[in-house]
Formats: structure tokens, sequence, C-alpha cells
């Protein structure tokens, strides 16, 4: 019996899937969905992170003027 539900949640797996396939607004979720592991992937340039430390610490200096 078990089995039986599994093969029908099975096929109904690819039923959506093939309604999927067709669909378009599926497409471009999946495209923007592989664009977006492949960005999370990549490493961060050094120079950005330069400018986030730079950041950092005009923030800190200026919360340290307002603290006075």
């Amino acid at each position: 019996m078990t089995t039986r539900k599994k093969e029908a949640a099975d096929r109904r797996k690819l039923e959506l899937r093939a309604s999927d396939i067709l669909d378009p607004n599926n497409q471009i979720g999946v495209r923007l969905r592989s664009l977006y592991a492949a960005a999370k992937d990549e490493a961060i340039p050094d120079r950005f992170l330069d400018l986030l430390e730079k950041l950092d610490h005009a923030e800190m200096m200026a919360s340290a003027k307002i603290a006075e």
C-alpha cells in the first residue's frame, strides 16, 4: 500500500513538472535560481571588501563624534 502511494505521488510530480516546463514563469524562476546559485558561489573581490572596511570605519568615526 505504501508503494502505491509513493507511485501515485511520483506520477503527480511528473505531471506537475510537465506543466511547469510549459509555464514561462517557471522557466524564468529556474533561470533566476541558477543565476543566483552561480553568483552566490563567486568570491567577493578584494576591492569591494576594502570599500566595506572603509565604510565601517567611517561609520564608527561618525558615531563616535555623535556620542561626544
